[in-house]
């Protein structure tokens, strides 16, 4: 069987849990022996055998991002003739999906990492652009031959999102992890790089990963963040803005916060795995503040790194964490228009401060529920499992 995987993020390109997502399934594909999995992605050209990169189309330069992303779109889809089936990953290879499905006559299937009705927030970034990845991404899902959601939750949005979808046709398979490349690293060398990037790793610590975006919450964690106890640090892994505007938020925000206190430690670059995996080792708990996450692979990383997680009782997050035994989860209440805005984002930001500063002033009991994460990782979400329940939807659609 040769299956067609097109997406934006491919390694070394990653910046995002579809990207890692992408990546990891492909592997999984790969070594089964019986699936020709050939990846599509956006960027430059890869040395990767059956991987081909697609570069931005010259003529487009300087053109809202949404067409530039239409044009390498339209010359990946013309590469997939030939194959069984093509699938696509995110609104930016979506449409390369949706016009190879037509112009091959083969299935497409499409992964829902995220949902453009739940993210109204990119409407700063992209201006009339969102209105072009909304229409993305609804005709695509609306014509495909099946769809996979990396949750029992984003299942619930798709079919919320978009009704005229039949319900048979979105099947449930999760993130996973790879727990070989994601495991704890106590080790000296491991604390000699936490305290390279300015963090203690025998101090009591939060730690937070992830993007600069609204999606991620890091806001509502800097508010929080100030209730905390005052020997506690706050580790920030954040880079990669979405907007001018927000990074100025989150600039303001730490700016403030360190007037207030000493600790916060800002590390704005992307860093090497083995350096997030010595970070989050040495955790005491890992944060996770995000308004909207479909499933969050960044928490299974910091499990499989044995850091307790607190996060939102939002979207997929609770298929993950297990409140009590992994973890802690932060009850929200959202506003009912997509941004994932909490009702209370007063109440939101205490009821976070809270959980945090229970998790750390217990060490014992953290780490135990680290280890519990640990165990749960990787015995619920193993690439290999997951690389089969996706072969199973593609036998599915071809039958």
């Amino acid at each position: 069987m040769r299956v067609d995987i097109l997406t934006k993020e491919y390694p070394p390109q990653i910046y995002g849990g579809a990207g890692v997502h992408v990546a990891e399934l492909t592997r999984a594909l790969r070594a089964r022996g019986d699936v020709d999995a050939r990846v599509r992605c956006f960027g430059g050209p890869r040395e990767e055998p059956g991987t081909t990169g697609y570069p931005d189309i010259a003529e487009l330069a300087g053109a809202n991002a949404a067409l530039a992303t239409l044009g390498v779109d339209l010359a990946m889809a013309d590469d997939c003739v030939g194959a069984d089936l093509v699938h696509s990953h995110t609104w930016y290879a979506n449409m390369a999906g949706h016009v190879a499905s037509l112009l091959a006559g083969v299935p497409h299937v499409i992964s829902a990492h995220s949902l453009e009705p739940l993210r109204p927030w990119k409407a700063e970034q992209l201006g009339g652009g969102y209105r072009v990845s909304s229409w993305v991404e609804r005709t695509a899902y609306e014509s495909a031959a099946g769809i996979i959601a990396v949750s029992h939750g984003m299942r619930a949005d798709i079919l919320a999102c978009y009704p005229d979808i039949d319900p048979d046709k979105v099947a449930v398979v999760h993130n996973g992890i790879d727990s070989t490349d994601w495991q704890p690293d106590h080790s000296d060398a491991g604390k000699d790089v936490c305290r390279r990037h300015g963090m203690d790793p025998d101090a009591p610590s939060v730690v937070f990963v992830g993007r600069i975006t609204r999606q991620k919450g890091l806001p509502h964690l800097l508010r929080a963040a100030a209730a905390l106890p005052p020997d506690v640090q706050l580790v920030l892994c954040a880079g990669a803005p979405d907007t001018p505007e927000i990074m100025a938020e989150v600039e303001a925000l730490i700016t403030e916060l360190r007037r207030s206190r000493e600790g916060v430690v800002w590390i704005a670059e992307h860093l090497p795995r083995e350096q997030v995996v010595a970070i989050e080792s040495n955790a005491t708990v890992f944060a996770c503040p995000s308004v909207y996450e479909p499933l969050g692979i960044v928490n299974l990383e910091a499990m499989a790194c044995e850091a307790p997680v607190v996060a939102t009782a939002t979207g997929g997050i609770p298929e993950v964490v297990v409140d009590g035994e992994t973890g802690w989860l932060v009850p929200i209440e959202q506003v009912k228009d997509g941004t994932g805005t909490p009702v209370d984002p007063a109440r939101f930001e205490a009821d976070l401060a809270a959980a945090l500063t229970d998790a750390v002033g217990d060490p014992e009991r953290a780490r135990q529920r680290g280890l519990a994460g640990r165990a749960r990782a990787v015995e619920e979400f193993s690439w290999h499992a997951i690389g089969d329940r996706t072969l199973e939807v593609y036998r599915d659609v071809l039958s």
